[in-house]
């Protein structure tokens, strides 16, 4: 884990008046003084949704008008962010952890192993192979917690079948196949679908949390969201939202009949969000991150072999990233099912994300290279948290720094003033 030495951030979107690079590293070592509930962001929303590239998701035929046009027209469009890893788990544990992929959970951990750990890196990454870190692998979860901070992870269906997993702290059992690597469909006597997904739950990768009796109240269902946003206090600092298979864009066609893909995960967010930003925790500091877990994937039939196919990513990357101790040399390829993965490199490609924040400039762009260290890195920086792993490494950059050829100093947010 990288020690964060209170890096001093700067230079507020609020005035961001170009569109342009958001962003840039501040060489300053302390972070800025704490300037009360006004001006500071209190509260992160972050809504994962699933396995589309930018040009898709924002071009002009995008299926997800209110995600490509409405949202970033109320905030700001991140260009050039992207996934760190395929196919899907190695994004979601990057996002809270900083640890970068193992061969098993860059197939989305289908036997849901402990991690067997031989070693870390100098840079904070568990040496080994498996998929449930072990309690010294930490997430911004325990770290908001160890501050006196609150969490939350929303899982939209988490529970819907119970002879799948709980309705809390829903995950499969340990070095046991995960049942929930499909959506189920509708049947007797429950007759609601369950599209839970564990691999698209980052927080059950870690013993840190799932050991703990404090899973159960933290990684509960989407259900329980409309409750907590009533108020500021009963709304956590990090409110980490899941859809199910269908809403997140995963699947299309869904199991209960609705369209899935694009289509959904938009009709999900015109649900949700606006739920969100009328909430008095968004109202009175709050930031939400709209983001996907990686970019979209080319499938082709397998010419070999009939009902095969082959899934293929270029694995582009930003920022530096590097790809760990665990996953080897690129290209690569993988059997999975009846599908054969191939990478040509180890990122996760350019999906884009949308920033919302009565703090941010609404209409703006930036062109800057962000990825899921970054925004782990922007969370961590909010709320004066050290860095863990790839979220420090030399050079990365949250969302908030100081750019003055770009944004004019202001006093209003919390990353407002360049301290040269």
């Amino acid at each position: 884990m990288f020690r964060n030495a209170k890096l001093t951030l700067a230079c507020s979107l609020l005035a961001f008046t170009a569109a342009g690079n958001l962003l840039a590293a501040d060489a300053k070592d302390h972070h800025p003084a704490p300037r009360g509930p006004q001006g500071n962001i209190n509260h992160v929303f972050v809504v994962v949704l699933e396995n589309e590239g930018y040009d898709v998701t924002f071009g002009p035929t995008s299926k997800a008008p209110y995600l490509s046009k409405t949202l970033p027209a109320q905030g700001v469009l991140l260009n050039q962010y992207y996934g760190t890893g395929h196919v899907s788990l190695d994004n979601y544990v990057a996002m809270i952890s900083g640890q970068a992929a193992t061969n098993e959970t860059r197939n989305d951990c289908t036997v849901y192993a402990d991690f067997k750990m031989t070693g870390t890196t100098p840079d904070g990454q568990a040496i080994g192979s498996g998929c449930v870190y072990p309690a010294t692998i930490r997430t911004v979860a325990d770290q908001l917690t160890s501050v006196g901070k609150t969490w939350r992870g929303y899982m939209e269906d988490m529970g819907n079948d119970p002879n799948r997993e709980a309705a809390t702290c829903g995950h499969p059992q340990l070095n046991a196949t995960d049942l929930t690597q499909a959506a189920e469909k509708p049947v007797a006597p429950l007759l609601i679908a369950d599209q839970y997904a564990a691999r698209h739950n980052p927080f059950v990768y870690f013993h840190s949390i799932i050991d703990s009796p404090a899973c159960n109240t933290n990684v509960v269902n989407l259900k329980q969201l409309t409750t907590d946003l009533k108020s500021a206090d009963t709304t956590p600092n990090l409110v980490f939202i899941t859809p199910n298979l269908c809403n997140d864009g995963h699947d299309a066609p869904c199991v209960t009949g609705d369209p899935g893909g694009l289509v959904s995960a938009d009709a999900f967010l015109q649900k949700w969000v606006p739920q969100i930003l009328t909430s008095p925790a968004y109202q009175s500091g709050g930031l939400l991150i709209v983001t996907f877990d990686e970019g979209g994937l080319s499938v082709a039939p397998d010419p070999n072999t009939a009902g095969a196919f082959i899934i293929s990513a270029p694995g582009q990357f930003c920022c530096n990233e590097q790809p760990g101790p665990n996953i080897g040399t690129f290209p690569q390829s993988a059997k999975l099912g009846p599908y054969t993965l191939t990478y040509q490199n180890y990122g996760g490609d350019r999906t884009g994300a949308v920033l919302l924040s009565p703090f941010l400039t609404p209409g703006t762009v930036s062109y800057t290279p962000f990825n899921h260290y970054s925004m782990l890195h922007t969370i961590e920086d909010i709320f004066n948290l050290d860095y863990l792993g790839y979220a420090g490494q030399p050079g990365m950059i949250g969302f908030f720094g100081c750019v003055t050829a770009d944004v004019e100093n202001s006093d209003a947010g919390q990353f407002a003033q360049c301290s040269k």
